[in-house]
């Protein structure tokens, strides 16, 4: 498949029964390769649409609606920034990053659940508590958080993207305090409490005996083990950096729509499937975020890509402090009306059409892509075909 268009379900399909062989027993990783592969194709179904002008016939196949996959993303983003329009506030945003040191890496792969989970609120807390202390902002924020676990090259990286309005309420709530311009938090601050809220809780896990401890983690059982790997942690710079803000709320949502559902790799950024080998463009962050090719074994890159999955039913996306969901609508209000202005700017609508079948909906307008004049419409349901077996 070199020089052709190629997506992350081909390399499953063509080496995804050797990962399996190689890396036996993982039970929701063979979820992913299931649906991955089975992803708008003949054994989903789907339904066929003719056009109402010159009778053109396209077949559209289902969806997975596997949240790891890079083609049913792009219709869950447009409907998240639908809904997200009405939550924003007409003041900056700045976007704050929270990462795991790599050192704790292996221990998050272990226990995914409970350590992305941590992480999520140890970033929460870290934020909600430092923007409350007079000597800095003096505030009740909200603010929306997103987990992702690689970089560019598919390697483990968990860390949260934040986002947060440059201000928030006075603890009366009779006024809302902005934040200096070009300047939200003090990142150094930010990273000390996050390390020390982080370790408290990752040690009060061990004391409960609720963290897997296997393979080269076994010795950590030891307490003696467990405190040196602890007081390693405690003494290295934990990594959260600021951004510089946006401009305005419309910019928010757009901007934040990239991160809410982007998977490890989108499938545009696959160069080529050769002998075997797997070439994918990155940015190299080390020569000024330069476009640079890494070349891998199919078989590494499936395991690189499938170390990104994550526990069923955890939430990566989260809301917090005054977007809290049970307090926004009422904490949006009272923004506002102290802010000074009764709604937020919303975006410009996205003319792009999306295909019916990304977000699993039909779409009733979908114009003829032969005539440009005729709708399509649907004519006959297909139902799903039995897939061939994966190639080994």
């Amino acid at each position: 498949m070199n020089g052709e268009a190629i997506e992350v379900a081909d390399i499953l399909r063509s080496y995804g029964g050797q990962y399996q062989k190689q890396y036996p027993g993982g039970l929701v990783q063979a979820r992913i390769i299931d649906d991955l592969t089975a992803c708008r194709t003949a054994a989903l179904g789907g339904h066929l649409r003719r056009c109402s002008e010159c009778g053109h016939q396209e077949i559209a196949y289902n969806s997975c609606r596997n949240r790891h996959c890079p083609k049913c993303q792009r219709g869950k983003q447009a409907d998240w920034m639908a809904k997200q329009q009405g939550h924003l506030l007409d003041v900056s945003y700045f976007h704050i990053v929270f990462t795991l040191p790599q050192p704790l890496s292996p221990l998050a792969l272990q226990n995914k659940r409970l350590l992305y989970g941590l992480l999520m609120r140890g970033a929460a807390d870290t934020l909600l508590r430092i923007a409350r202390d007079p000597r800095h902002l003096g505030a009740r924020i909200g603010f929306t958080s997103i987990l992702h676990t690689w970089g560019q090259t598919l390697m483990h990286h968990p860390h949260v993207h934040c986002l947060v309005p440059g201000g928030g309420l006075s603890p009366d709530g009779k006024r809302w305090i902005a934040a200096r311009p070009g300047f939200f938090l003090p990142v150094r601050v930010l990273s000390r409490v996050f390390r020390g809220n982080y370790l408290q809780e990752l040690n009060r896990l061990y004391q409960q005996d609720k963290l897997t401890l296997q393979g080269r983690l076994e010795n950590l059982r030891h307490p003696n083990q467990w405190a040196e790997f602890v007081g390693q942690l405690r003494r290295i710079e934990w990594v959260v950096y600021a951004k510089p803000p946006f401009g305005s709320a419309g910019q928010v949502v757009k901007y934040l729509a990239r991160y809410t559902h982007r998977v490890a790799i989108c499938n545009r950024r696959l160069a080529s499937l050769d002998g075997g080998q797997v070439t994918f463009r990155y940015k190299d962050y080390r020569r000024g975020h330069s476009q640079a090719l890494m070349r891998l074994p199919a078989v590494e890159f499936i395991r690189r890509f499938l170390l990104h999955s994550l526990p069923k039913g955890f939430v990566r996306i989260r809301h917090y402090g005054l977007l809290a969901n049970r307090t926004r609508q009422q904490n949006l209000e009272r923004c506002r009306q102290l802010i000074g202005h009764s709604t937020a700017e919303q975006p410009p609508a996205d003319s792009t059409q999306t295909h019916p079948d990304c977000s699993g909906r039909s779409t009733p307008d979908w114009p003829c892509p032969k005539c440009r004049k005729g709708e399509m419409r649907f004519i006959e349901l297909l139902p799903p075909v039995r897939a061939g077996p994966m190639v080994a």
